[in-house]
C-alpha cells in the first residue's frame, strides 16, 4: 500500500511539473526510456 501511495505522489509531482501537453509527452518518453534501459541492463546481467 505504501508503494502505491509513493508512486501516486511521484506521478503527481511529475504531472504538475509539465506545463504543456508536449512537455508531458517528453516526460513520459524519458520515463519510458529509463525503464527500457533498466530492462536491458537486467537482461545483460542474466
Amino acid at each position: 500500500m505504501k508503494t502505491i501511495i509513493a508512486l501516486l505522489l511521484a506521478a503527481m509531482f511529475v504531472i504538475s511539473g509539465c506545463n504543456t501537453v508536449a512537455g508531458a509527452g517528453k516526460d513520459i518518453e524519458a520515463g519510458g526510456e529509463k525503464v527500457q534501459k533498466a530492462a536491458e541492463d537486467v537482461k545483460e546481467k542474466m
